[in-house]
């Protein structure tokens, strides 16, 4: 089942510079936009078209329009940036964000961010509670590059390319050995479809990223003037992603009532298996209080269901397949 829905492109100007976004559909009543900001290496259809294109999650976008947004010089034949132009700074890309909402009349979002991107909305996050009602963030890492880190880098990147680089940031080694036609098809999207120095300079706008400025809440001490996530978030991993100790790092620093935790057996960056997050993705909207969302769920003859269960305390416990999540309602 393919449903129709109106795509609409714009350039959008902003203090730091213009965003390719691209707008599907049109915003539904009181209801957020969903908002997608894709990882370095790809951009927003090789980011996400698997899984917007997977009739769950077309369901899904039936209710809620769809904001995608493409880093600069990151979307389909984006020109290359002239000598001397200054690519923003993580911080820069993420105040670019609340400009564009206001062009394009988006009261409020539920943000899709994988890698830099989830990143990115984090931070419009924590600058603009207000703005962002959820958020799904897939392979999120809150901290600064280590200075140990630091110096791997720059020893890697006297050997390796920056195609190496960014494959690296993808995949664990054992992704990268047991993956081989998949890692071909990125490999050669990663070095052909994004021109090389515009991807090089968002690559080290996300290498230079400063520290995430999150703390988990004390109930009964600080709950109301803790710097962290206000909305409900699900961090989403792969079991085998170089990414893991990130994301829980991340989920130590929110609040345990208002975050999930979500572990898969396997989990490619562009959402090769996208029944599991469409499926996850469907259970957190209807946790955030969109209750009549719950009545789209019919299981098919024979559709293997859900076998991970979340609690909405952060807690996960992992089994194959997809879960069943718990998630409780939030009054609209």
């Amino acid at each position: 089942m393919m449903i129709n829905m109106s795509l609409n492109e714009h350039d959008v100007e902003t203090a730091h510079g213009v965003l390719h976004v691209t707008m599907r559909g049109v915003t539904k009543g009181n209801r957020p936009t969903i908002l997608t900001y894709h990882d370095i290496g790809l951009n927003h259809k090789s980011c996400f078209n698997s899984l917007f294109n997977y009739e769950d999650m077309q369901e899904v976008t039936q209710h809620f329009s769809v904001l995608h947004v493409d880093a600069p010089g990151q979307q389909e034949n984006a020109p290359l940036f002239p000598a001397g132009y200054q690519y923003p700074t993580m911080d820069e890309l993420a105040e670019m964000l609340p400009s564009v909402l206001t062009q394009l009349q988006v009261r409020s979002v539920i943000g899709i961010g994988v890698g830099a991107g989830a990143y990115i909305l984090t931070k419009l996050a924590l600058n603009e509670p207000s703005l962002v009602e959820g958020l799904v963030l897939i392979n999120i890492d809150p901290c600064a590059k280590g200075w140990v880190d630091w110096a791997a880098s720059k020893l890697s990147g006297w050997t390796s390319n920056l195609v190496d680089i960014i494959m690296g940031h993808h995949f664990s080694s054992e992704e990268l050995t047991e993956n081989r036609e998949i890692i071909q098809t990125y490999r050669l999207h990663i070095s052909q479809d994004v021109p090389q120095d515009n991807l090089a300079m968002f690559y080290s706008s996300y290498d230079s990223r400063t520290e995430l400025q999150m703390e988990r809440p004390v109930p009964g001490l600080n709950e109301h003037t803790v710097t962290t996530l206000r909305c409900p978030a699900l961090l989403v991993v792969g079991d085998t992603s170089p990414a893991v100790d990130a994301v829980v790092e991340c989920n130590s620093r929110l609040n345990p009532t208002k975050t999930t935790l979500l572990k898969v057996l396997t989990f490619l960056p562009k959402c090769i298996l996208p029944g599991k997050l469409a499926e996850a993705f469907k259970y957190f909207v209807q946790g955030m209080g969109y209750s009549e969302y719950h009545l789209l769920w019919i299981s098919r003859p024979g559709e293997h269901r859900a076998t991970n269960e979340l609690s909405s305390s952060g807690r996960l416990i992992s089994h194959p397949g997809n879960y069943t999540p718990p998630l409780q309602q939030r009054s609209k």
